[in-house]
């Protein structure tokens, strides 16, 4: 099966429909007509003008259209209309959702995080990154990395998707795995950039259920600046960014995990896809850590998931979580999941300067850890002890 990575429905590989190429040149072809289907699905003003979508019986990589004759390799998921990428459909690969609550930092993260995987990260893991289709090159460039690497503004926060229905960023993650056996393995990103408020209201959820219960995994990316015990442990501008939400009743990191891993649920009994916990913005609090914790140590460059490295982070966020009484945190994830792990990162490496990003630049910290560890659940990266 394979799992439409725009609206999350379950298709065989055989009920993929296509959409006619249409006229082009000198080929005849079916004229364009609304796509009432793909209109419904954005939630835009209106129907988008396009060939029409037909099925074939039996779909392959291509298939010809019965009105025109005009053979296609567009392939679209039939729920939805929405293009689906002949790399995605040769290796549908593993679906990773990102959630987190109000101010996290979801948008900064996102645009660190595959800025790093083309760059950085991809380098150390020989591995390539590369956006599924024309809106996520469009978004990422427009939305994330113009304003943050470009003009080196802060990323505005995520508006509800009630009032801004946008399409998440899709990318496929490749590396080669195997050393006696080389083979190809595939991590599909579907990075849904969900504002923290859409989390928490029961009205809303229909809106990612299909979202989370497609994900293979899922990264929770929590703000500690709104956890009231870290308080005390904050100083200068950090301190005054702190407990902006005091007021909000429903944005509780808590609530946000709780909420989420309600939508996660499908039957009794604990939740076996892999959850990442990571606490954000892990800079503005290093300095009251004691000097030789894990959080104060970059991760060397290797290659391999240091699985040392990995027990002594998680286990000094799992002692912050409880000094900064938000124990309850680790308690419930140990209740509801038989495999997580705790992170702490930074996607700007510095307090930001008012609306910009610190004159010193942007120097993630451990961004790339939730990741680098769901690839070693998923055996696509291997661990090391040193």
């Amino acid at each position: 099966m394979i799992t439409c990575p725009y609206c999350f429905t379950k298709v065989a590989p055989g009920r993929i429909a296509f959409r006619c190429l249409g006229a082009g040149g000198r080929a005849k072809g079916c004229a364009p007509r609304p796509d009432t289907v793909l209109g419904a699905f954005r939630g835009g003003a209106g129907d988008p003008v396009l060939p029409p979508v037909f099925t074939a019986r039996r779909a392959g990589r291509r298939a010809a259209c019965p009105s025109c004759s005009r053979e296609s390799a567009w392939r679209v998921c039939p729920s939805c209309h929405s293009r689906l990428p002949a790399e995605y459909c040769a290796n549908p690969g593993k679906i990773v959702a990102l959630v987190g609550a109000k101010h996290a930092g979801k948008s900064t993260y996102i645009a660190v995080l595959v800025h790093e995987l083309m760059n950085r990260v991809g380098e150390e893991l020989h591995s390539s990154i590369v956006p599924c289709d024309d809106r996520t090159i469009e978004r990422y460039k427009q939305d994330f990395a113009g304003p943050l690497y470009g003009e080196r503004k802060l990323l505005l926060s995520t508006q509800s998707a009630v009032a801004s229905p946008r399409d998440p960023l899709v990318y496929l993650f490749t590396r080669t795995v195997g050393r006696l056996r080389r083979r190809t393995a595939s991590l599909t990103l579907v990075l849904f950039d969900t504002a923290g408020e859409d989390l928490r209201q029961r009205e809303m959820s229909e809106l990612h259920l299909r979202y989370l219960s497609a994900a293979d995994a899922v990264i929770f990316l929590l703000d500690p600046l709104e956890l009231p015990g870290a308080h005390a442990a904050l100083t200068g501008a950090a301190r005054a960014r702190s407990g902006t939400l005091a007021g909000d009743l429903m944005s509780d990191q808590m609530d946000v995990v709780a909420r989420v891993t309600e939508l996660l649920r499908g039957k009794s009994g604990k939740l076996t896809i892999p959850a990442a916990v990571a606490l954000s913005k892990i800079d503005e609090l290093r300095e009251s850590m004691e000097r030789q914790s894990a959080l104060h140590r970059a991760r060397e460059p290797i290659g391999a998931l240091d699985l040392d490295d990995r027990d002594a982070v998680d286990e000094q966020v799992r002692s912050l979580l409880h000094q900064w009484e938000a124990g309850m945190i680790d308690r419930y994830l140990q209740q509801h999941y038989t495999t997580y792990a705790l992170f702490g990162l930074s996607a700007l490496g510095s307090v930001p300067e008012g609306e910009a990003v610190a004159r010193s630049g942007i120097r993630p910290y451990r961004v790339e850890d939730p990741l680098l560890w769901l690839l070693y659940r998923f055996k696509m990266l291997h661990g090391v002890r040193r």
